[in-house]
């Protein structure tokens, strides 16, 4: 037992490329259509504090944890934002470890816990994942910017 983890990740909400985008360009979008509103009433001016708005709540999103992810004591940890359980994994009871696309999809919502067709979902950013199975055949799906070294980590740890 020690007291140090094997590995650790953390994926934060606003950070992720596309979301980002989206959200400049709404920003953008507010900005030109107050630049091009006539006489600059009352109602564009709500245009530019909307434009703003969205600007600093896309600042503060890229602070915001979504999840932490951690291996240690042959199980992985999964704890998140403020209300979430923690999820504790044990590996003993994994019998198949395996890296893959997290979805085929381009746009995939951030997703904590989700339970669905015998598969249990973790996911904030990226295309790659860490699929688990366990020995009752319910499928972990872990999205990791990481995922290399976190299966790497997962095996060792299994290991021992």
């Amino acid at each position: 037992m020690t007291d140090r983890p094997a590995f650790i990740e953390k994926q934060y909400l606003g950070r992720e490329f596309i979301p980002i985008t989206i959200r400049l360009v709404l920003a953008m979008f507010c900005f030109a259509a107050y630049f091009f509103t006539d006489e600059r009433e009352r109602n564009g001016d709500l245009l530019v504090v909307v434009g703003f708005a969205i600007i600093i709540i896309s600042i503060i999103m890229g602070f915001l944890l979504h999840f932490r992810t951690r291996i240690e004591n042959k199980s992985i940890l999964v704890d998140g934002l403020w209300t979430t359980r923690l999820v504790k994994i044990d590996l003993n009871s994994i019998v198949k470890a395996e890296k893959g696309e997290y979805s085929r999809y381009l746009f995939n919502n951030p997703v904590y816990n989700l339970h669905t067709k015998g598969t249990i979902r973790f996911y904030t950013a990226g295309k790659d994942a860490i699929h688990l199975t366990d020995r009752d055949g319910l499928i972990y799906i872990i999205g990791s910017q990481q995922a290399n070294e976190f299966l790497r980590a997962i095996k060792e740890e299994m290991k021992k």
